[in-house]
């Protein structure tokens, strides 16, 4: 089970999509208006989750599905290969080697996350999901932020499904370490001081990927 953003990738991949975004359609430009005022709240409340739809909307909302999907493919194949870290790589190809069911959790959303579980050939994904208004993103969340205690019910649910399975998982963020704790064979990688500090003390393993 791997997450994405500092995992597999050398950092966040939803600024940059949503940067692409608006170099497709820079007259979005003008709806980001209201942006101050969002950071603004997040510094209050920090809800992540919250900030994350709220800056989709901004940026995507109204878009049809056939714009999404073509901003999608354009900056994957623009930008993956240079988001992919090769270490990170060689530990998918093994587990897929081994026989593993490969699982992709990740707090990102699902218009591109999917296409990248699936650019890698992941056997699930697992992801932020957003709301549609019909065949138009509304981009707000529809689903809890894939974040923290939320992938450790995620985990659950998969040893609820695969009762017999054994779960190794990657992750690099402060907030993985809750379901890495809950993994069988869990991996902290590309963390910062702060967590690997934190990773070490909670008995878990630490790698750097480059």
């Amino acid at each position: 089970m791997f997450d994405l953003d500092g995992t597999i990738t050398r950092h966040d991949t939803l600024v940059p999509y949503l940067l692409h975004a608006l170099g497709r359609y820079p007259g979005r430009l003008l709806r980001l208006w209201r942006v101050p005022a969002t950071l603004l709240r997040f510094a209050i409340d920090r809800d992540r989750g919250r900030l994350k739809g709220e800056l989709i909307h901004a940026v995507l909302g109204g878009l049809r599905h056939e714009q999404v999907q073509a901003l999608t493919q354009a900056f994957l194949d623009k930008k993956l290969l240079g988001l992919l870290r090769p270490t990170a790589i060689n530990a998918i190809e093994a587990h897929r080697n081994a026989g593993d069911w490969l699982v992709l959790l990740s707090a990102s959303t699902e218009f591109y996350v999917r296409e990248i579980g699936a650019r890698l050939g992941f056997d699930q994904v697992i992801c932020t999901e957003v709301r549609w208004d019909g065949d138009r993103l509304e981009g707000r969340l529809k689903s809890a932020n894939r974040r923290g205690a939320e992938k450790s019910r995620c985990l659950q649910e998969l040893r609820e499904d695969h009762p017999k399975a054994s779960f190794a998982a990657y992750g690099n963020a402060l907030s993985d370490l809750d379901h890495l704790q809950r993994a069988d064979a869990p991996l902290v990688v590309n963390a910062s001081a702060t967590t690997r500090r934190k990773a070490l003390a909670l008995g878990l393993k630490v790698r750097h990927w480059p």
